[in-house]
């Protein structure tokens, strides 16, 4: 099946192996969608993605064993959550628009948002201030010339050891706990002080940016959450055990290193580098397409019609700064990527771009992307606890039979 956003009656019929009676009777009871085409007599397309999840349920009661296979890569949902909602080329936090989110709320109130459901508690789960510890002081100091985000995984078990109240595992405490975790990741780049977390970033990263906590703010916001990622099951199988917020939220920073995720930032910055360096995008572009390099930043299968978290953040760091090179870099790239390839800008590009455009450490992208899934892997923690059950699938042996090992043993 394609990557399009819709397809014709024929197409869609031909995928599920129907008649058109048998896809108008699927349209009739809400399991595909349709709409009219503009200009087109009595014409309809069909939504592909409710023609792909037909064929993932179909295949499901035909075949279980491989549908749940295939839902560790991109398939069927395998967990419930009431967090975070993909649909129609659109993101939701509990309802509510990303985008509307990251343009008119910090970090502060998405995460009670996704903690509590109610945007309006930050002032009450943020309330709290505590400086940091001695021995997180004394190891923060030991940590110097290290990334952000490989700061964060040294402090997080030193931050665990010291705080007997992480294993109160209730809805209230794991928020309080996630706050602790947040306020240690922003001081461990801005020192200490009060402060929202954008801002005490801002003041480690860009002091003599004293806007620059608005688009560090959106670009917290954007990455908050985004379903299940490898980072989030990660984090959701280790609250599965009943491990502390602070093992899930280093369960997920380790995932998010890996280069198929967070690691992308990365290569996207690479890229970005390569394009200066030659100082032709599209050169770059056809240069990676010959050698099959793959073009990172770009194209993500959740949305077939461009990432919303890219191209609202971007269009946030245009409002930062519109005439800054990192803008036009980001503009440049993305005119060549789509013009060969058809693809649009991932969040991946975007958090490149803010980086640039704040002037941000190596590393500091990443970071970003880390501290702003940390709401979301304290979101999902709290979900996990609270269901109280364990992440536990099955694995199909593929190995040799215990009987034919005995055969060829001498």
């Amino acid at each position: 099946m394609g990557s399009g956003r819709y397809m014709t009656a024929r197409e869609a019929a031909g995928e599920l192996g129907v008649s058109l009676p048998t896809l108008y009777a699927y349209v009739s009871r809400g399991m595909v969608r349709s709409e009219a085409v503009e200009g087109g007599q009595r014409s309809r397309r069909y939504r592909a993605e409710d023609v792909r999840a037909l064929l993932e349920r179909k295949e499901r009661r035909r075949d279980p064993e491989r549908a749940a296979e295939g839902a560790l890569r991109w398939g069927a949902p395998v967990l419930e959550s009431g967090i975070t909602l993909v649909e129609g080329g659109r993101l939701f936090y509990r309802g509510r628009d990303v985008g509307e989110l990251a343009a008119g709320s910090s970090i502060e109130e998405v995460a009670a948002l996704i903690w509590a459901g109610d945007p309006g508690e930050a002032d009450n789960i943020f309330a709290r201030h505590e400086d940091l510890s001695r021995p997180l002081r004394e190891t923060l100091a030991t940590l110097g010339g290290l990334p952000p985000a490989e700061v964060f995984q040294a402090l997080l078990p030193v931050a665990a050891a010291w705080d007997p109240v992480g294993y109160d595992l209730r809805p209230a405490a794991v928020a309080r706990t996630g706050v602790k975790i947040l306020r240690l990741m922003a001081r461990a780049v801005g020192g200490d002080g009060t402060g929202r977390t954008a801002e005490t970033l801002g003041r480690g990263w860009c002091p003599g940016e004293p806007d620059a906590a608005a688009l560090i703010d959106a670009a917290l916001v954007y990455c908050a959450d985004h379903e299940l990622p490898v980072s989030t099951f990660a984090a959701r199988c280790v609250a599965s055990a009943r491990a502390t917020p602070y093992a899930v939220v280093q369960a997920g920073l380790a995932a998010l290193g890996g280069v198929r995720h967070g690691g992308q930032v990365e290569l996207v910055e690479a890229f970005l580098r390569e394009v200066e360096t030659v100082g032709d995008a599209r050169a770059v572009v056809s240069g990676r397409l010959r050698r099959g390099d793959g073009i990172p930043g770009f194209g993500h299968p959740l949305y077939p019609e461009g990432d919303p978290r890219g191209a609202g953040l971007l269009r946030a760091t245009v409002g930062f700064h519109p005439e800054i090179p990192a803008v036009a870099l980001a503009d440049t790239v993305s005119e060549a990527v789509l013009d060969l390839t058809g693809e649009r800008p991932t969040v991946d590009l975007a958090l490149a771009t803010v980086a640039r455009a704040l002037g941000l450490p190596p590393g500091g992208a990443v970071a970003l992307f880390a501290v702003g899934r940390t709401v979301g892997w304290i979101g999902h923690a709290i979900e996990q606890y609270a269901s109280d059950t364990l992440v536990r699938p099955r694995a199909r042996y593929v190995g040799l039979l215990p009987s034919v090992v005995a055969h060829a043993t001498p």
